[in-house]
């Protein structure tokens, strides 16, 4: 009978309206890039390209991907995300799993759990870690991308209240067969936390592909920068220059066409993994959400 009331009717269909809208303008910017990447010089430089090519060709992306630069940052990116994801996520779970004990269990956990916390809302600031940084000779190296944000605090206090539902009666079976605490992370905790892991994991993914800043003022070389950093050079400031558009090219091909097609190409990648990783996002914020 509540599914069948007009209020509820009423509330499904504007929902519904308002989510459609929303996922219209998040689409429609997308598109228009796509075809700024394949349109023409003139009608690119003209700003006359709406949702579909003028002129259509693709030297924007021959370009692009005979363009050493914008490749080589790719890779550095893909490096990056690779690394940090997983060194993020070994250090998010090591770190979840002992703050998720009871007090009686761990002594001390909530100090410790007040520590992680205290980090959400200070921080050291810009300086002390440059300089952190700078003194562990991390500069100019793919490090300095990946270890200073390899704890993240609110990824661990999701994952802490994730572990919190984890049936006790579950961890206690496994520590009275003689498993270690490490074999029933490994062997109970992880196969049940996959949904929360799998949501953390693209948080951590997306957070590593799109940074730009921490590569502009630890990378001190512009053909070891991020692709993100790269795209920022480029579309922000405008410095044309890191993507070599020869003299003859730059007759025949618009700095708008290429720079649509980089950006479009920089976002390829999280659209083929988030739909994956996306029927885990919405249960594993949901589950545990509610644990202190």
């Amino acid at each position: 009978m509540y599914h069948k009331a007009p209020s509820y009717r009423v509330f499904y269909i504007i929902n519904l309206a308002f989510l459609l809208i929303s996922a219209v303008a998040c689409i429609l910017p997308l598109i228009h890039i796509l075809a700024v990447s394949f349109s023409a010089k003139e009608p690119a430089n003209a700003n006359m390209v709406g949702l579909w090519p003028v002129g259509f060709n693709t030297d924007a992306y021959e370009q692009t991907f005979s363009n050493s630069n914008f490749l080589r940052s790719i890779l550095v990116s893909v490096e990056r995300v690779v690394l940090g994801t997983g060194i993020g996520m070994i250090v998010t779970i090591l770190t979840a799993y002992p703050l998720s004990k009871v007090h009686s269990r761990f002594k001390g956990r909530t100090t410790y759990t007040w520590f992680f916390v205290f980090t959400m809302l200070f921080n050291g600031g810009l300086i002390p870690t440059y300089i952190i940084v700078q003194k562990m000779h991390l500069m100019n190296s793919i490090w300095a991308l990946v270890l200073p944000g390899a704890v993240s605090a609110w990824n661990m206090v999701l994952l802490l209240n994730f572990f919190k539902t984890v049936p006790k009666e579950m961890e206690e079976a496994s520590l009275i067969d003689g498993a270690s605490h490490f074999k029933t992370l490994l062997h109970i905790y992880l196969p049940i936390s996959l949904p929360a892991l799998a949501t953390l994991s693209l948080f951590t993914m997306v957070g590593h592909w799109n940074s730009w800043f921490d590569g502009m003022i630890y990378i001190t070389e512009a053909r070891k920068w991020p692709l993100s950093t790269l795209l920022q050079t480029i579309v922000v400031t405008e410095d044309f220059s890191k993507i070599n558009l020869r003299p003859e090219d730059v007759k025949l091909i618009s700095n708008n066409t290429v720079k649509a097609s980089q950006i479009f190409i920089g976002a390829i990648p999280i659209l083929l993994v988030y739909p994956f990783l996306q029927k885990y996002f919405v249960k594993g914020m949901v589950l545990g959400a509610v644990k202190e």
